[in-house]
């Protein structure tokens, strides 16, 4: 009996230190998430009607794969591609977004990003300053 019951203490103590041997390397790395090399892009003054390309980059620092549902730019003056494919635990990405402004003036433009990320959605911007396109003079 005095076996048995070592036994089972020492089966006890070695699954609770295997546990929390998990449960310690899980904290060091969120269940999902992104972490961005910068969520806004100035791109200064450009000239109208001449469409400027940015590239948003990201990376997956987490255990799981990172899931992007949809990525939606809140004006029609903006596009937005994004990986359609999931990206894995450690790799990054990129969110290319392209802006052709009509009018003049000063911008400020969100695209938002929908992920599986603990986060929730995450809001890109991109700003500047449209300035007039200067007419040729003969």
């Amino acid at each position: 009996m005095k076996i048995t019951s070592f036994f089972s203490l020492f089966l006890a103590v070695m699954l609770f230190g295997f546990s929390n041997n998990l449960n310690a390397q899980d904290s060091r790395k969120p269940v999902s998430g992104m972490a961005w090399t910068s969520t806004t892009i100035d791109f200064g003054k450009i000239e109208q009607g001449k469409p400027v390309a940015a590239e948003f980059e990201f990376q997956n620092p987490t255990m799981v794969p990172l899931i992007i549902s949809s990525v939606r730019p809140t004006c029609g003056c903006t596009i937005a591609d994004y990986p359609k494919e999931p990206v894995q635990p450690g790799k990054s990405g990129k969110i290319s977004v392209t802006f052709n402004a009509a009018a003049s003036g000063v911008f400020t433009k969100s695209i938002i990003v929908t992920t599986n990320a603990q986060e929730g959605n995450t809001a890109l911007v991109i700003k500047g300053e449209v300035v007039r396109k200067e007419r040729a003079t003969n």
